[in-house]
């Protein structure tokens, strides 16, 4: 390996421990449920999931794994009022 890439190597390391780098804007992934995998998505501070329990509720476990993951990455609209 290189010195440049060995160089890259270690500033993405401290980058990943500085999470307030990073700004999530939007992104979606699919969270494997106990019964079912679940679709999330997340876009500018607003989330969204498949599941029976989020449509009526607005926020369930699968969202909130999530924000627990990206605590100080992603804002909800709960942080922006």
């Amino acid at each position: 390996m290189d010195y440049g890439m060995i160089g890259k190597i270690e500033k993405a390391k401290r980058y990943a421990q500085q999470k307030d780098r990073f700004s999530v804007k939007k992104f979606e992934v699919e969270v494997g449920g106990e019964n079912n995998p679940h679709h999330v998505t997340y876009n500018e501070g607003q989330w969204s999931c498949d599941c029976e329990f989020f449509q009526s509720r607005g926020r369930c476990s699968h969202t909130m794994a999530l924000e627990i993951i990206l605590e100080g990455m992603v804002v909800t609209k709960q942080e922006d009022l």
